[in-house]
C-alpha cells in the first residue's frame, strides 16, 4: 500500500499510527500495541474496530453500478468532482503552504469512479476510498493508481488521522459532520452530491422507484450543522437515452433495488418505450469546516 497514505492512517481500535508489516508474500497494517489488520488480496485492508451494522452493497449491485458508470452515464458528476477538487486544493494551498501531497477521500466510495477521476485531475494528489461494502472494495483498490481502498463504516470513528484529508468527496452516501469535520485539514473541503428533486423523474412513477425526498437538502445541512459551513452549490443536469437493460441495471445499482421485486420490475421496465428518456440532476455542494 501506498506509504503515504497508511502515514494518514490510524488504528480503528487505539487511534495510533499504523505501519505496513509484509512477511511471507502477505501484507497487514499494524499499531504500535500490535493491532493488525490485513491486507486483502484484493488490495483492501478490513479496519472495521469490530463488526459493521451492515454490509453495503451487494454484488449484483456494485457490478450493475460498475456497468453503468463504465457506460459514461453518470460522468458528469466525476467531471463535477474533478473541476470542484482542483479549486479546492487551490484554495488550500492558497490559505497556506502544503508541505506534504493532498489526500483526497472518498467516503462511500462504491466502485472507485469518482475518487479515480479526481485523482486524474489532480497528479500531486493520493487517494482512499472508503465503503462497508467488500464487493465495492474490490473494485475500488484497482480504480487507480494512486488509490488505496479501507473496509470502514462512515457512522464511526474513522480511521484517519486529525485533519489528514485535502479533500473529502461525498457521493450519494452517509454524512457523518463530526467526523468528517475531524479528518479534514482546516482548509480543506467537502464535497457532497445529493440527487435533486428530479433525478430520475421519469422512472419513479412508472417504476415505482423511492422518490427523492424533497427535504433532502434540509437533512444535508443539519447532518453538517455546527460542523462546516456553505461555501457554493451547482446543479448538473443531463437527459439520458437509455435501453431497458440500461434501466434495469440502473434500478440494480441504486437504494431502489433493495424494494423492488425484480420480476415485477422486468415486466414495467419491458412496457417502456425505447429509447428511454431519463432525467440525471444532482446538486454538488462545496462546505468549508468551521474554525476548530
Amino acid at each position: 500500500m501506498d506509504p503515504r497514505i497508511v502515514d494518514r492512517l490510524r488504528c480503528p481500535v487505539c487511534a495510533e499510527p499504523l505501519a505496513e508489516v509484509v512477511a511471507g508474500g502477505a501484507s497487514a497494517l499494524r499499531c504500535p500495541r500490535r493491532h493488525s489488520f490485513d491486507v486483502a488480496r484484493q488490495g483492501y485492508v478490513n479496519l472495521l474496530a469490530g463488526r459493521a451494522p451492515h454490509v453495503g452493497d451487494t454484488a449484483e449491485m456494485v457490478a450493475a453500478r460498475a456497468d453503468f458508470l463504465s457506460a459514461g452515464h453518470y460522468d458528469l458528476i466525476s467531471t463535477a468532482l474533478a473541476a470542484a477538487a482542483t479549486q479546492a486544493v487551490e484554495h488550500l494551498v492558497g490559505a497556506r503552504a502544503v508541505g506534504a501531497y493532498p489526500l483526497v477521500v472518498d467516503a462511500g466510495a462504491g466502485t472507485g469512479r469518482h475518487l479515480a477521476a479526481v485523482l486524474a485531475a489532480l497528479p500531486d494528489a493520493a487517494g482512499l476510498a472508503l465503503d462497508v461494502s467488500k464487493p465495492a472494495l474490490r473494485r475500488a483498490a484497482r480504480a487507480h493508481p494512486r488509490a488505496a481502498a479501507a473496509l470502514a463504516d462512515t457512522w464511526q470513528r474513522l480511521p484517519l488521522a486529525d485533519a489528514a484529508t485535502a479533500v473529502l468527496l461525498n457521493v450519494f452516501a452517509p454524512r457523518n459532520g463530526a467526523e468528517f469535520h475531524r479528518v479534514l485539514d482546516p482548509a480543506g473541503s467537502l464535497l457532497v452530491v445529493t440527487p435533486a428533486e428530479d433525478h430520475l423523474t421519469e422512472l419513479v412513477g412508472a417504476l415505482g422507484l423511492l422518490r427523492v425526498d424533497p427535504a433532502k437538502a434540509d437533512r444535508v445541512a443539519e447532518s453538517l450543522g455546527g460542523h462546516f459551513t456553505p461555501a457554493t452549490s451547482t446543479a448538473h443536469r443531463r437527459e439520458l437515452a437509455l435501453t431497458g437493460p440500461e434501466v434495469a441495471t440502473l434500478v440494480g445499482m441504486g437504494p431502489s433495488a433493495w424494494h423492488t421485486d425484480p420480476a415485477g420490475l422486468a415486466a414495467r421496465v419491458a412496457a417502456l418505450p425505447e429509447p428511454v428518456r431519463v432525467t440525471v440532476a444532482v446538486r454538488l455542494a462545496v462546505w468549508r469546516p468551521t474554525p476548530r
